[in-house]
């Protein structure tokens, strides 16, 4: 069986944008360095963070270009294919070229509100299609449904191809359920920064993280010591950045860490709409706050990256 490689923090990498809205490229590459630097596990392209959904098919060909050039073998990455029509994810499973790429994220169907058993063929058939792995994803804060344990344990059991979930439901008794009754060879990976530390002591194994993007040396430290066993020593960080959890969140992602990125000088504070910036309270609070978060790696990282 081969090893899974995406234990510990992955990023979920913002798009930055110029202020006439384009791709930042430049930008784009230093994120990029920035999250290696900090000594991320892995970085998740074109996820929901990324804001795919005003992205054009031309910008994500050139995000994904960009990211394996910079990154250079560096840390693996995860690219998100997902949608709600099945056929659709599967003529892009088909028709992509995914080197550089270690597995897909796919999300569960959005909008359409498909049954469980709906949920179940849609991704046996992506399994099916998919030349990489598959791991599933589950926030139905987003996507209007909720893929329950049930289902996911069914995928996990009858599907070799699918080999773990995102599970972003925040519904910790559906969470134990797939932790403690999973196959060995499928993992579960915390959806939400908040609750990483407590998913972790049950069993998860790692976040894809929104606030990686800012604190990947920091907040990844964190998954680490919970990844070897550490959970007193993790604790005092993961109560360090309680408030942050909430205020990056409070206006919808990725406005918080755009917000907190562009106070860090990495990118410009730009999102396409129909999302737009923090308001000016939530902002005060966020650059308020990171002012008592900083240490001297995070000012000497982002001054490296000023010039």
């Amino acid at each position: 069986m081969a090893e899974f490689k995406l234990r510990g923090m992955g990023v979920a990498l913002v798009t930055p944008f110029k202020q006439d809205k384009s791709v930042d490229y430049d930008a784009l590459e230093r994120m990029v360095e920035y999250v290696i630097e900090g000594k991320t596990d892995y970085i998740v392209v074109l996820g929901t963070t990324g804001e795919t959904p005003t992205l054009f098919p031309e910008e994500k060909e050139r995000i994904k270009e960009v990211i394996i050039r910079r990154n250079a073998g560096r840390v693996p990455l995860l690219v998100g294919v997902g949608g709600n029509n099945t056929q659709a994810v599967i003529n892009e499973l088909e028709s992509t070229d995914f080197s550089g790429f270690e597995a897909v994220l796919s999300v569960v169907p959005y909008y359409n509100k498909p049954s469980q058993e709906g949920l179940y063929h849609h991704y046996r058939e992506i399994a099916d299609a998919s030349p990489l792995p598959v791991i599933l994803y589950n926030v139905p804060g987003r996507t209007g449904v909720n893929m329950t344990a049930s289902t996911t344990l069914s995928l996990a059991n009858s599907c070799p191809n699918i080999i773990g979930i995102k599970e972003a439901s925040g519904n910790f008794a559906q969470i134990e359920e797939i932790i403690k009754n999973k196959p060995d060879r499928f993992e579960v990976i915390s959806g939400d920064d908040s609750i990483t530390y407590p998913l972790m002591t049950l069993g998860a194994v790692g976040v894809i993280s929104v606030i990686g993007n800012a604190f990947p040396m920091e907040f990844g430290r964190m998954v680490r010591l919970c990844l070897d066993g550490k959970f007193q020593e993790a604790l005092p960080i993961h109560w360090r950045f309680n408030e942050l959890f909430n205020l990056l969140f409070v206006d919808g992602n990725p406005a918080g860490v755009k917000c907190a990125l562009n106070a860090l000088g990495l990118i410009e504070n730009e999102l396409r709409l129909p999302l737009v910036p923090t308001r000016m309270s939530t902002n005060e609070k966020i650059h308020k706050l990171l002012d008592s978060l900083y240490t001297p790696s995070v000012h000497e990282r982002t001054l490296h990256n000023r010039k």
